[in-house]
């Protein structure tokens, strides 16, 4: 994101207009990236949270070049912060879910799921492939490893904890 120096340096050192106009110059570049990172339900709140944040501290912002790093970052940071909210008051939803599924490029959610589920142990990852890959349910996958429908259950709820902490980290 190119923003010109002057107009930058004129909001660090708390020319209200200044801010106002590089908002508006930078807000579309952060419309995009929340599309990309956030869940669809958090959109506008990360970009109203990260315009906030960059209203209230781009005069702590040191070297000019580094503003996009910068923008970009407090932008990340508002969209993890949101759906970190969102998994925790509202755990493995599936509208959680689909939300998560539709905002992220399919390569990139490939990628993050399979790492999500290599990364449990196994046991839980053989749960989770046979109810949320397979489609069985909780009854066949008792009789499938021939234990209790409890135990399933225990296992299916760990291992989207473990994966819901791996994808919110992603």
């Amino acid at each position: 994101m190119i923003v010109d120096t002057s107009l930058l340096d004129r909001a660090r050192a708390g020319e209200q207009a200044a801010i106002a106009l590089l908002l508006t110059h930078s807000r579309p570049e952060l419309v995009r990236y929340a599309h990309r990172s956030c869940m669809i339900g958090d959109i506008d709140d990360a970009v109203q949270e990260a315009m906030l944040v960059v209203s209230r501290k781009v005069g702590t912002l040191r070297h000019p070049r580094a503003w996009s790093r910068w923008i970009f970052r407090i932008i990340r940071r508002a969209c993890h912060r949101l759906a970190r909210v969102t998994l925790r008051t509202d755990p493995w939803d599936d509208s959680v879910a689909e939300a998560y599924v539709l905002t992220k490029r399919d390569d990139e959610l490939r990628l993050d799921v399979a790492g999500a589920i290599e990364s449990l142990p196994a046991r839980d990852r053989e749960v989770v492939v046979l109810r949320d890959l397979e489609g069985l349910t909780i009854g066949e996958i008792a009789e499938r490893l021939a234990t209790t429908r409890s135990a399933v259950k225990g296992r299916l709820h760990r291992a989207r904890e473990l994966t819901r902490e791996y994808l919110v980290g992603a």
